[in-house]
């Protein structure tokens, strides 16, 4: 099995995917528009910021997992993927404090201006007076909107620096939120009214886009900090752009609308002109970097020697299946294959399937759902079998 890896991943993992008998082609320098070709023959492809695009899922008939050594999947096209069976895996929670740190730095650098302090000594000017106006953080309240890994991670360090900690989550449960030590608040805007700073950790997906609209940045104290750590996409930009050129806002960010695929190329923002801007870094401490590298090894692993596929993103919550029909039987050659004949000639499609061996390996069991409950006569065939079949018995799901 050909594993390729076209991100930078540490060596000592790379090392760790080899060891299970996987044969590896790193490529981290190998441009996304390229990605298409490089993939052909592997089984396997890793992947930190590169964009996946459906060509690749066209191209690649080999490929059947593709796995975003980070949280998120939107650079993955995703649909792309579905229609041609390819797995898509994520590493979630392995960088949620690095993001968390950064994070809290932002906060902590807009409200003692740090960056400016330092321009300001590099540029031989000693101007205690001005920077000695900061607020400070203790008692301040702190808005999280998307109380995930790393929102939580956030919440501990800013619970630690005393200050009060509102979140709104639409899939925690209000007594969760409490028991984090957090307040729960109804809705993003109410949190984003109450904050002295609001910290975004949501991910990109058809509902989150553009989220966070002008009515609630308006709705934000003047002068409040605003972080964004997750992406740019969930901000309405030009609403953020008119605010923190006003002073109505003042921003630390991470992300960035358009921001370069590499590591190193020209960038202009005219957003970060007008905030505390960072690279996109969040995740890119070593600490962080081999959590998730190792995560997506154990992704590897599972898939190469069980077919399994942790954090799978693409498989379907639900399916069409009406019944479950149990078999046990013999274990012998070709007893699946004849239940299966009587199911397709009956016209019935199967969902999921799933045969376990019992000790001794003479008997098994095996459960697969269906989209129609197959007639009394098709289960008498099937049961008919003497010589391979034990029990048939069907149970309606749906």
């Amino acid at each position: 099995m050909k594993v390729l890896i076209a991100d930078k991943f540490p060596e000592e993992r790379l090392a760790d995917i080899q060891a299970l008998g996987l044969t590896v082609e790193y490529k981290p320098e190998v441009p996304a528009k390229e990605l298409p070709q490089a993939v052909d023959g592997a089984s396997a492809l890793i992947v930190r910021s590169k964009q996946v695009s459906a060509e690749v899922f066209e191209k690649a008939d080999s490929l059947s997992l593709v796995i975003r050594a980070g949280a998120g999947t939107n650079t993955i096209d995703v649909a792309a993927a579905s229609k041609k069976g390819v797995y898509v895996a994520n590493c979630p929670g392995q960088n949620s404090i690095a993001v968390a740190e950064l994070a809290f730095g932002l906060i902590l650098a807009l409200d003692r201006r740090i960056p400016d302090n330092v321009a300001s000594l590099r540029a031989g000017k000693w101007e205690k007076k001005i920077y000695s106006e900061a607020r400070g953080l203790y008692g301040r309240t702190l808005g999280i909107v998307g109380l995930g890994a790393i929102g939580v991670e956030l919440s501990k360090r800013a619970l630690a620096f005393g200050m009060r900690v509102l979140a709104h989550d639409h899939f925690l449960h209000t007594d969760k939120i409490k028991s984090l030590g957090c307040e729960p608040m109804e809705t993003d805007e109410q949190l984003m009214r109450e904050s002295d700073a609001v910290s975004l950790h949501l991910p990109l997906t058809k509902e989150t886009r553009g989220c966070i609209d002008r009515k609630h940045l308006e709705a934000m104290k003047p002068g409040a900090i605003l972080i964004n750590t997750a992406r740019a996409e969930i901000v309405d930009q030009e609403a953020l752009l008119e605010l923190v050129k006003a002073g109505r806002i003042r921003l630390g960010q991470d992300v960035w609308a358009g921001e370069p695929e590499g590591g190193k190329a020209a960038f202009t923002s005219e957003l970060a002109q007008h905030a505390y801007g960072t690279h996109h870094i969040g995740a890119s401490t070593e600490q962080a970097q081999d959590a998730i590298a190792r995560e997506a090894v154990r992704i590897l692993q599972k898939f190469a020697r069980e077919g399994a596929v942790p954090h799978c993103v693409n498989t379907a919550k639900t399916t069409k299946a009406r019944c479950q029909l149990v078999v046990r039987h013999y274990d012998k050659v070709g007893v699946l294959a004849n239940v299966l004949d009587a199911i397709k000639h009956a016209g019935i499609n199967a969902q999921e399937m799933e045969n376990r061996i019992f000790e001794g390996g003479a008997t098994a069991s095996c459960r697969i759902q269906l989209d129609d409950r197959p007639a009394p006569g098709v289960v008498e065939k099937i049961r008919a079998r003497k010589d391979e079949v034990i029990f048939v018995d069907v149970v309606d799901i749906a």
